[in-house]
């Protein structure tokens, strides 16, 4: 884990801090709390579609196996097929069947956002794949059947009584929405005929869901009917001033930089960006998704950050582990406290102001491994730091204590911040929080490490840590951002262990 460093002695250059500095700043304490991507009704909304979805999919694969059953049992001329019989045969394989026809659905996208779930030829491929894994598992433990017919049977069935339910539900559910007021609050950017042409494609809904056309960021007055709320130069106080959902922007219009720009403003704010595409082959193969619209295909650059299920699953995880580390490592900490005190004169813990989510200020807790008076000593040692780019290491920094080095060596110092996890303002895995003096040289293609909660390790300490120029440290940072996975964090942690052991690049 990275070293511990004092603030520095000059004042540093401000940062914005809480709330009250939003407005100015423009910018948000936490995306992730805004609308789209976190919110409560939205996510309870969404939960509940899911579970409507499954339960509507298991009542029509019962009743189309259960049909499919009494089909069979007519056709070789066993009578009228009597409830009892037939459904104990049926519910010798529901339970394979229900587990199996989920997994096969949420793979195949039906579980999806109503605007991206797939439509019932996906549903009958799926059902299709149900069956082959059935007999497949059926072979495999010995089972005989009396006819073969039976699977493509129920498939057919399954799938006319799932399609009408399905069907069904979208019918209702848009009219429900429609009844609640839902609507896609957007805004176009663009110019001319492009913008017009943007706007009549897009219709009155997607998805089911109305537009709400706020206005139009574009030069030209006349902006397809749409009020114009200013240039593109004005972006930043639209979306601090406006409640919006989404921008739509003509790809036709905006130059690589603009869009770029764009992006990175709207994602401050929480809101989603959707192009009608041209050349943005770079974003999309980067965060580009396909949303089928109607009259028009568009793109979403998703931002980097961890939200609806992925952020439920990664806070969980930081909280069950910090809790654990906390109750168990209690007696530890009481020992390592008595050291340091014993050692050197000055507090337990360290107080230590680094740059965070959204580039919000927070005090990351350490065990203190310096004199008292290493902050006044920083400036003096500068010209003797041995890192590169935007960080501050010396490997026999002089202010740091006996104690000190022992717990450096095994990046015992860093443990503490164990209650930053669980105070919300840092993450198990992560970026590193940077100190301000290091944030000041950053550039501005680095930011984008600030959508997320920091870490308090990362692939930096298992690739190289302090080994690796800081341009190097920050492109790692983004891999993790586009690859992450609750594995891929207990991957890290896992390999920290070792990578902290073996004392790689760490002083």
């Amino acid at each position: 884990m990275a070293t511990e460093q004092a603030p520095p002695a000059r004042p540093p250059k401000p940062v914005p801090s809480g709330r009250g500095a939003d407005a100015d700043a423009g910018v948000i304490g936490d995306i992730r709390s805004r609308r789209p991507y976190v919110p409560i009704r939205a996510g309870v909304r969404r939960a509940g579609s899911i579970v409507s979805l499954i339960v509507l999919d298991l009542v029509g694969l019962v009743l189309g196996v259960y049909a499919a059953l009494a089909l069979r049992d007519l056709v070789y001329g066993k009578g009228v097929p009597l409830w009892g019989f037939l459904w104990k045969a049926e519910t010798d394989w529901l339970p394979f069947l229900t587990v199996i026809t989920v997994l096969v659905f949420w793979q195949a996208g039906l579980y999806a956002a109503r605007e991206r779930r797939a439509g019932f030829a996906q549903v009958i491929g799926s059902l299709v794949i149900v069956a082959v894994i059935t007999m497949i598992f059926a072979v495999g433990t010995g089972h005989r059947f009396g006819t073969y017919g039976l699977a493509p049977t129920a498939v057919v069935l399954t799938s006319i009584c799932i399609g009408l339910l399905r069907g069904s539900y979208d019918i209702v559910t848009g009219d429900l929405l429609k009844l609640a007021g839902v609507r896609r609050r957007a805004i176009l950017v663009g110019e001319g005929e492009n913008l017009a042409r943007l706007r009549r494609a897009l219709g009155a809904s997607r998805g089911g869901i109305e537009y709400d056309f706020v206005g139009a960021i574009a030069r030209a007055p006349d902006a397809a009917g749409l009020p114009v709320l200013g240039r593109l130069a004005s972006l930043p106080t639209v979306l601090a001033t406006r409640e919006v959902d989404e921008l739509i922007v003509t790809d036709s219009d905006v130059s690589d930089r603009e869009l770029v720009d764009i992006v990175e403003q709207a994602h401050r704010r929480g809101v989603k960006v959707r192009v009608a595409p041209r050349a943005t082959e770079l974003l999309i193969e980067r965060r580009g998704e396909y949303i089928p619209g109607e009259g028009v295909p568009l793109f979403e650059l998703r931002p980097p950050v961890f939200v609806g299920a992925d952020w439920v699953s990664k806070r969980g995880f930081d909280l069950a582990v910090s809790a654990l580390v906390t109750v168990l490592g209690l007696p530890f900490w009481l020992l390592i406290a008595l050291a340091i005190k014993l050692d050197s004169p000055g507090p337990v813990l360290f107080s230590d102001r680094r740059v965070g989510l959204n580039e919000q200020e927070f005090q990351m807790l350490k065990f203190r491994t310096m004199y008292a008076d290493a902050e006044a000593r920083q400036e003096e040692l500068e010209d003797a730091n041995e890192a590169e780019g935007a960080l501050f290491k010396i490997r026999d920094d002089p202010r740091v204590t006996r104690v000190g080095r022992l717990l450096r060596r095994f990046s015992i110092d860093e443990v503490p911040q164990v209650l930053n996890v669980l105070r919300g303002e840092m993450s198990l895995v992560g970026p590193r929080p940077l100190p301000l003096r290091d944030y000041e040289l950053l550039e501005a293609w680095h930011r984008k490490r600030y959508l997320v909660l920091p870490g308090m390790t990362g692939l930096w300490q298992i690739a190289g840590r302090s080994s690796l120029g800081f341009d190097d440290l920050v492109r790692l940072d983004f891999y993790y951002l586009e690859h992450w996975s609750i594995w891929l964090d207990i991957s890290i942690l896992l390999k920290t262990i070792p990578a902290v052991l073996a004392r790689r690049g760490a002083y």
